[in-house]
């Protein structure tokens, strides 16, 4: 968690000095999944919600010009996946995994020289901290399985990568679609490597929209 705060710190500080500072609200929907553990693992879905701010890493005289910033999100996502082995003595897998994380990345609108298109791109560095876990599993799964899946840890602290594209709908409306890539295991005891990662789409609300 600290680690966190510390990388949000050195954003809010950086963006701070800059006079075209924004920022606003984001939410998201996303399928997400834990690889290579649970055998038959099914994505789950759920949301995820927070803020964001950015500011432009390139400023021109023509209005609203701008075509590249450096954004900053902090977002409480909930995760974790479903399994089904073996239903009918068991019943469903269920792993409740919440983070908060924090991604930073570079954001580049299309465009031709200070015509800027509405459609972008993004991608950049993502870590996450884990705030909550919970098991909805049958205990004699567990015995059984234990020694395939070796979950009985859960790493507290992630990091990957993050990439996606979007489009602006409205002076304060974007819409998205976002892949978010784990590069650290989430399992430390399984010898496999236990990644996260999610699908999903989602919108972002600007509360200082200026055109720039």
């Amino acid at each position: 968690m600290k680690k966190v705060i510390s990388l949000l710190a050195v954003f809010i500080l950086i963006s701070a000095g800059a006079q075209n500072f924004k920022y606003g609200v984001t939410g998201n929907f996303h399928q997400g999944s834990i690889v290579n553990v649970h055998d038959v693992s099914r994505g789950k879905f759920a949301g995820g919600l927070g803020v964001f701010g950015g500011v432009p890493l390139v400023e021109n005289d023509v209005f609203d010009s701008a075509w590249l910033y450096l954004m900053g999100n902090l977002e409480y996502n909930i995760q974790g996946e479903n399994a089904e082995v073996n239903t009918a003595k068991y019943g469903k897998q269920k792993y409740y995994l919440d983070y908060i994380s924090f991604q930073t990345f570079v954001k580049y609108f299309f465009h031709r020289g200070n015509m800027k298109s509405d459609i972008f791109v993004f991608a950049g560095p993502r870590i996450e901290f884990l705030v909550k876990e919970k098991r909805d599993v049958d205990p004699d799964y567990d015995l059984v399985h234990y020694k395939f899946n070796h979950d009985d840890v859960v790493n507290k602290f992630g990091y990957g990568f993050v990439v996606g594209a979007g489009v602006k709908i409205a002076r304060q409306w974007e819409a998205f679609i976002r892949y978010d890539q784990g590069f650290s295991k989430v399992y430390p005891n399984n010898p496999r490597f236990t990644y996260n990662r999610n699908l999903g789409i989602g919108i972002n609300y600007y509360l200082n929209e200026n055109w720039w």
